[in-house]
């Protein structure tokens, strides 16, 4: 079975997509901070591997992918999921403290999960994989009020290219879905005034992406429901 890594799998997107990716023949690796959330995700999985992992920590990014490296003997598709809205308001509004720690969940723990998977994508025989960076709607396009969380989603853009172009020679594909309002907690506010969608149509494009050959990418896909302000307003 291929081997997929799924960060920020204990709820939300990152559930629904490791869900989709084992019901697509996966044995799926599930990082995230709490192991009770975890335990729920995999509790309908056949082949699962449940590790809480902080992904802005080096030590415990590099001992999650030990062990499925351990259990499974390789990693084919990592799909960076992990992240948080962070702070809200004006940028003077904003702790400094609230900003950095946005960096390290949203840029840096897909920085770390990314370079893990891709020294083993290297070294693996038969070597290679695919990385998939979940970017966001606000890899393009702002709310008011959302400085850390776009800057880190804009980030993730230009770290989703820059490892595209260096996967090239060691047949690593990368790339990037955004995503705007499927319809899990952490857009649960944006329900009353905006259309929604079911998250279960981003793990079948995050499927899509991962059962492609390696000859193939997908540079950047973006879904959203129909009708959200994003391409303008109407």
């Amino acid at each position: 079975m291929p081997v997929a890594v799924v960060t920020g799998a204990g709820s939300g997107l990152g559930r629904v997509i490791a869900h989709g990716l084992a019901g697509a023949g996966f044995s799926v690796a599930l990082l995230g901070r709490r192991a009770d959330a975890l335990e729920a995700t995999a509790a309908s999985i056949a082949e699962a591997l449940v590790l809480p992992t902080d992904v802005t920590v080096l030590s415990s990014v590099e001992a999650a992918f030990a062990a499925v490296v351990d259990a499974w003997g390789r990693v084919d598709v990592l799909v960076n999921n992990a992240g948080t809205f962070g702070p809200q308001g004006e940028v003077d509004e904003i702790a400094v403290d609230d900003w950095l720690d946005t960096v390290s969940v949203n840029l840096t723990g897909a920085f770390l999960c990314a370079r893990a998977a891709f020294g083993q994508m290297k070294r693996q025989d038969p070597r290679g994989g695919r990385i998939i960076n979940n970017g966001s709607i606000s890899a393009h396009t702002p709310r008011p009020g959302s400085a850390a969380y776009t800057s880190t989603k804009h980030g993730m853009t230009g770290l989703t290219k820059a490892l595209a172009l260096d996967g090239r020679a060691h047949d690593i594909a990368v790339g990037q879905i955004d995503i705007g309002n499927a319809a899990t907690e952490m857009t649960s506010g944006f329900g009353q005034t905006e259309p929604t969608f079911d998250p279960a149509h981003v793990a079948d494009a995050v499927v899509a992406m991962a059962r492609l050959p390696l000859g193939v990418s997908v540079p950047a896909m973006t879904i959203l429901a129909t009708g959200m302000p994003y391409v303008g307003r109407g």
